[in-house]
């Protein structure tokens, strides 16, 4: 029966079917549209229910249903189609394989490109401290050179200064 049937046969609303197995956490079957498959074990369960509510008793209160064993059953014998799945299962397997194989050399030829990038790198970075090096070397010769080469002068004369003062004097004496 579905939930409206129920809901019908004990005179309640469809919410209130729904809220009863929400709330007491009925394990009830579902259908393919996801709606509730009652059985005759749930009905006369929810029949207990109303039974008890109609006799005051609060829904929490109400004991849920124990919980039912797990169902045993037997494994059917193998099959042709196990065959088939054998084989989809060992090409996965080997296709697996393969993939592991290839991302393997993958990261070894990229290790090794980074590993030949790094060596330039580090040849490059050996020919410009060189070169910095000698870079300085001439530069401290042309220092030693320049000082050197310019002349020792011990007397140096003062700039004569004209302006002003030149002039009051020349207006003064007369010069």
């Amino acid at each position: 029966m579905n939930t409206s049937e129920v809901a019908k046969l004990l005179g309640v609303s469809v919410s209130t079917i729904k809220r009863w197995v929400k709330q007491l956490g009925l394990q009830l079957e579902r259908n393919e549209r996801g709606h509730y498959q009652f059985n005759d074990e749930a009905i006369d369960y929810l029949k207990f229910i109303q039974g008890q509510i109609n006799s005051g008793i609060l829904l929490h209160e109400i004991a849920p249903l124990p919980e039912k064993t797990p169902r045993t059953g037997t494994i059917k014998a193998p099959q042709q189609n196990d065959k088939v799945i054998s084989d989809i299962v060992s090409k996965i397997e080997s296709l697996e394989q393969k993939i592991n194989q290839k991302a393997d050399s993958v990261a070894t030829y990229q290790l090794l490109q980074h590993r030949r990038e790094i060596e330039d790198l580090q040849e490059l970075i050996t020919s410009l401290t060189s070169q910095i090096e000698e870079l300085e070397e001439e530069l401290s010769d042309l220092k030693k050179k320049t000082l050197m080469e310019l002349p020792l002068v011990l007397d140096h004369q003062q700039p004569v200064k004209t302006g002003k003062k030149k002039n009051i004097f020349s207006s003064i004496f007369g010069f």
